[in-house]
């Protein structure tokens, strides 16, 4: 019997109960010790004002504590319960650790905030989930319940030969369990999960989209959803708004054809989503095409330490909730980095008039492309009529109009009144100055344009 004595104060890792009759309540309070600190002390027969009353101890109330304890808690844990002297009287010390957080007293989630015992919400459990998911083993890094057999072998190649054209791999395609074994993706003839989502189609992982008639989701033209593979589900991501978006048509000496929202961009967005989303969550990336907007949903919360404002202004560092998944992702030149990507959206939409902008949902984190304003084209239920096929000759004639109202008119105001991309307006005021119709008088940004036609 060990013998103590000293002032008891209730903290964030210390819990006094008067006596087992309040062992419950210990049990939350371990709880929530465990969810915040991974370990710390309860002890009964002393009063929460730090009063050391004590209380009648058997071997069978030792062993009737810890049984209540093991018996209670979620995931178990296996505390050590001693009989001490604190002032010459009886009392219970409880000592508990634990990582495999959360933990869960009576069926429910609890947190310590000073010397009390809060309740987790819904979104606060998922939370908690998601940080240890990402503080202990990493999710991607587990065993998983899929085989080598159970993996796409025509996938696995094409990776194969994609992450050797990018020069990030040194060796060719042999068979699967030598390919595997060399991305680190296999522990004896099980695949990580890493392996699983992204080379295995039977794997849970989903993708939902549509379509919708307004700019909310009350009334769909379309919706679809699949599952398989995570390099199959970015593709059919890419290809689903590409049919779905305007394509403007520019015709010179050749047809060339432009979307509406730079293509890079989305394939960067459906690629971090799966990169970075929580595989605990069941529920899987969406993408919403509405008739001002489109938005893809990925259910995994942004880092609580940035912004994405942090990260286009270059203010932030990658944080990989699924590193084995970034790194398969990095030697195919499918993704580079959270930073590098988020901007690269940015910069790209900026430079195409698309307006960008980041939502963070109750749970998950949303990107959102805004559309240009195609109305004229827009059927009565919604749908798209077709492509928006303007001729050079008629947005020469619109910027030589914009160009006698303001002679001082900047390219990318001309590009936003003329819903024209900037890319594109830029080549053809090029060849309108190659063939003196127009010409620019002094500097880009205090000069003037002069219509010489």
């Amino acid at each position: 019997m060990i013998k103590i004595s000293q002032r008891f104060v209730e903290d964030e890792v210390t819990e006094l109960k008067k006596s087992t009759s309040e062992l419950k309540e210990g049990i939350i309070s371990i709880v929530s010790i465990l969810n915040k600190h991974h370990g710390g002390k309860l002890y009964f027969g002393i009063k929460n004002n730090g009063d050391v009353i004590g209380q009648d101890i058997s071997e069978k109330t030792l062993r009737d504590v810890s049984k209540v304890i093991v018996d209670n808690i979620e995931p178990k844990i296996y505390p050590a319960v001693t009989n001490i002297k604190i002032d010459d009287k009886d009392c219970i010390l409880v000592e508990f650790e634990g990582d495999d957080t959360p933990y869960l007293a009576y069926g429910r989630a609890y947190i310590r905030v000073a010397d009390e015992d809060k309740q987790l919400s819904m979104k606060e459990l998922r939370k908690l989930v998601i940080k240890n998911e990402m503080d202990n083993g990493k999710w991607d890094s587990l065993e998983s319940d899929k085989t080598i057999d159970d993996v796409n072998e025509e996938v696995l190649k094409d990776y194969i030969k994609r992450a050797r054209d990018a020069k990030r791999i040194p060796f060719d395609y042999t068979n699967k369990k030598d390919v595997l074994n060399k991305l680190r993706l296999l522990n004896g003839d099980k695949l990580l999960n890493a392996g699983k989502v992204l080379f295995c189609d039977d794997n849970r992982v989903v993708l939902q989209m549509a379509i919708f008639a307004t700019d909310t989701k009350t009334t769909f033209i379309d919706i679809d959803r699949k599952e398989g593979n995570i390099f199959d589900l970015i593709k059919t991501g890419q290809d689903y708004i590409r049919k779905n978006i305007i394509w403007e048509v520019e015709i010179t000496n050749k047809r060339n054809e432009y979307p509406e929202i730079p293509l890079d961009s989305i394939r960067e967005a459906i690629t971090n989503s799966y990169a970075h989303k929580s595989y605990l969550d069941p529920k899987g990336v969406e993408i919403s095409i509405f008739k001002d907007r489109v938005e893809i949903y990925n259910p995994g919360t942004f880092p609580e330490e940035y912004t994405p404002i942090d990260y286009i202004e270059n203010k932030a560092h990658s944080i990989f909730r699924n590193p084995l998944i970034a790194e398969i992702l990095y030697k195919s030149q499918d993704v580079d980095s959270y930073a590098s990507g988020i901007k690269r959206m940015y910069d790209e939409c900026t430079k195409n008039n698309v307006k960008l902008d980041f939502r963070e949902e109750k749970i998950g984190f949303t990107i959102i492309f805004y559309r240009k304003d195609y109305s004229y084209m827009i059927g009565a239920n919604g749908t798209k009529v077709g492509t928006n096929i303007r001729n050079s000759s008629d947005v020469e004639n619109d910027i030589v109009n914009l160009l006698k109202e303001d002679e001082r008119i900047t390219q990318r105001e001309i590009s936003a009144k003329l819903n024209v991309p900037l890319r594109t307006l830029k080549r053809i005021m090029n060849n309108m100055q190659e063939n003196r119709l127009i010409k620019r008088i002094g500097s880009n940004r205090s000069g003037y344009w002069e219509i010489l036609k």
